[in-house]
């Protein structure tokens, strides 16, 4: 039983398909590639046992052949197997794709389709959206705002059992970014560097494993400037002009953007709660509690708007806009004094 609504997520198809309830159509698509790998992979592995995969298992890419050879491959009868499954990647360079819809219109019942259409999506206006959605399944992996990430890294370790302290998982953010797949890459290496028994990652064992500081990362100057902790601080910039190989300027920046601008959104929440303005931020309460609202007690909105100005200014001159001879570390000394004063 296909899932016909529009906006199916993927826990939703994972639910479906471990129940046996396959769609004669998957279409993959959208800009997280991570999602899209992670759902064909399930499917096959679902609809097909190990032995069956030889005969019943069709993998093609949509540079080498067409919809029409497609189409024919769908159409075949499994071997020895209940279903058969036909996995297209590359499916956005797929020639003739509209001629699906005339296959949509009589799928073959004991075929599961699968199309993986990465960096991208279908018009959603076109006929054949429209004909994926009513036979089968239309999925849009949607890339993750970095305020989601954390949620995705807890998630992500509650299914296997394991809990992150929240600087641990801040610094594993921070440290890898949004690329999901590199993400559960590096979450996968720190359980598998767990002693046996240990079921809880700490700021410490990342330091160890990820090879970033818990004292001196991103995460901990914006809480030291929150705190107006001007000795943290210096500290902070000065362990990166020292470790340059450990510091990258643009990534700095990019917290800190987030964060102030974050911040400056947070003065026009309508109920100044801690719940009224995670919600109103789309940040988690626990980030509120810690950073926004001390921050909102120690910065006025127009020491915010001044602030992010700056930070404006100094992601230009850190790519050579009005700067001759300052270093990435000279400009992070004079961010952090103009905010702290």
């Amino acid at each position: 039983m296909a899932v016909k609504k529009e906006g199916v997520t993927y826990d939703e198809i994972v639910r479906s398909v471990r129940a046996g309830n396959f769609a004669p159509v998957y279409y993959l698509m959208g800009e997280e590639a991570y999602y899209i790998d992670k759902v064909s992979e399930f499917i096959v592995d679902t609809a097909l046992k190990e032995e069956e995969k030889d005969f019943n298992l069709t993998v093609c890419y949509g540079t080498d052949v067409t919809a029409d050879e497609v189409i024919n491959a769908a159409k075949r009868f499994p071997m020895m197997a209940e279903r058969q499954v036909v996995l297209v990647r590359e499916a956005q360079s797929l020639p003739g794709k509209e001629r699906l819809s005339f296959y949509l219109e009589h799928p073959q019942t004991s075929t599961v389709l699968i199309f993986c259409h990465k960096h991208g999506v279908l018009d959603k206006r076109k006929k054949l959206a429209a004909d994926i959605q009513k036979t089968g399944v239309l999925f849009e992996s949607k890339k993750l705002y970095d305020s989601q990430l954390p949620g995705f890294v807890t998630t992500y370790l509650r299914r296997k059992g394991v809990a992150m302290e929240q600087n641990a998982v801040m610094m594993v953010c921070e440290s890898v970014g949004s690329d999901l797949s590199r993400l559960s890459g590096e979450l996968d290496k720190l359980m598998l560097a767990l002693p046996e028994g240990e079921t809880r990652i700490g700021a410490a064992f990342v330091e160890q494993h990820v090879g970033i500081s818990k004292d001196f990362n991103n995460f901990e100057l914006v809480s030291a400037l929150v705190a107006k902790d001007v000795l943290k601080v210096n500290r902070i910039v000065k362990y990166f002009n020292d470790n340059p190989k450990n510091f990258s300027l643009q990534l700095t920046l990019s917290v800190m953007f987030g964060f102030f601008s974050n911040l400056m959104v947070a003065y026009y929440a309508p109920q100044r709660t801690e719940e009224g303005i995670a919600d109103w931020v789309e940040q988690p309460r626990w980030q509120v509690a810690r950073n926004i609202l001390p921050a909102m007690q120690k910065y006025s909105g127009v020491k915010v708007m001044q602030i992010i100005g700056k930070l404006r200014e100094t992601d230009a001159k850190s790519k050579g806009l009005g700067n001759t001879i300052a270093t990435p570390g000279d400009l992070l000394k004079e961010l952090a004094y103009f905010i702290l004063h």
